[in-house]
């Protein structure tokens, strides 16, 4: 009986190890084109601005183990606006990055890395911390479920309707052109 019980209790252990294992992405899974088609924030700026927002594509790289770079293009009034930004990783307790030079927190709330990627990012900017949650899609026309994931999180974030903003899509601003 002692036995059973003892491999047992190794089976669990093996079972828990492997599916924790399998929990781990291999960062080059979030690499590609994505659209961030959805924006949910409470800052002034954005309650003021996000009906003259459009969708932005990014395009996400993985340069080792521990780094992601993120290149955007954004249309804005004098034209196409992009730029690119490094994010390494800051511990292993879930998916959480740090850039420096944005000065900008990320983490991924929830994913499935084949069609969206809900993110929470944080930054200080003035003396004042500023939090946004963006939907990213792998496609212009996001799916239902991903967008009741988003609507979900963003609500147990405290973010009411009216802090929430569905972009509309955009042809003029792109990661491809060079």
């Amino acid at each position: 009986m002692r036995t059973l019980a003892l491999s047992l209790a190794l089976a669990l252990l093996c079972l828990l190890h492997t599916e924790a294992a399998a929990t781990v992405p291999d960062r080059s899974e979030v690499a590609g084109k994505w659209y961030i088609v959805a924006l949910a924030s409470n800052t002034d700026f954005f309650l003021r601005e996000k009906g003259k927002m459009k969708m932005v594509m990014a395009r996400i790289s993985s340069l080792g183990e521990d780094e992601l770079e993120v290149s955007y293009a954004a249309p804005s009034p004098k034209g196409c606006r992009k730029w690119e930004t490094t994010f390494k990783k800051t511990s292993d307790d879930g998916e959480v990055y740090y850039s420096e030079e944005a000065e900008k927190t990320v983490e991924v709330l929830d994913t499935d890395y084949k069609s969206y990627a809900v993110i929470f990012a944080t930054r200080v900017k003035d003396g004042r911390t500023l939090h946004m949650m963006r939907l990213y899609s792998r496609s212009r026309e996001v799916s239902p479920t991903a967008m009741a994931i988003f609507r979900k999180l963003a609500r147990e974030r405290n973010y009411t309707d009216e802090m929430v903003a569905v972009l509309p899509s955009q042809e003029e601003c792109s990661v491809d052109e060079v």
